[in-house]
């Protein structure tokens, strides 16, 4: 089973509903720091088994990730029964990025100020 799945695999998948977190990689292909990032987060996805990990080319995915606006690279969206728990970037900082998706875990509410095309995202994967 692939650590992190193709962003296009996540509709429909079947552990969708009953991952405790789903994490969604928002990253281009030209990007040194994405490319730096894609290991440590294969590293994370070891590690946390129950979670289901994806990555998205913002460019090649569109489709999926449509009027997702990501200022800086990579970036993070992470869900919970399609409700956006956060969005932000992430740099390739093993420890950093496994923190907060232990206290991501631990959370129950959705956040607030999350972009609307962030959450309608998760909207659109939770059906």
């Amino acid at each position: 089973m692939a650590l992190l799945i193709p962003a296009t695999d996540l509709p429909g998948h079947e552990r969708l509903a009953s991952a405790p977190l789903v994490v969604l990689a928002l990253c281009a292909d030209w990007c040194g720091t994405c490319r730096d990032f894609r290991p440590v987060l294969e590293r994370i996805a070891a590690s946390r088994p129950g979670a289901l990990f994806a990555w998205a080319d913002i460019e090649d995915d569109a489709g999926l990730v449509g009027d997702i606006d990501v200022e800086d690279f990579p970036c993070l969206a992470v869900y919970r029964k399609g409700a956006a728990l956060h969005f932000g970037s992430a740099l390739p900082h093993e420890g950093v990025v496994a923190r907060l998706l232990e206290a991501l875990m631990e959370r129950s509410d959705p956040a607030s100020g999350i972009p609307e095309a962030v959450r309608e995202l998760g909207t659109r994967l939770a059906r």
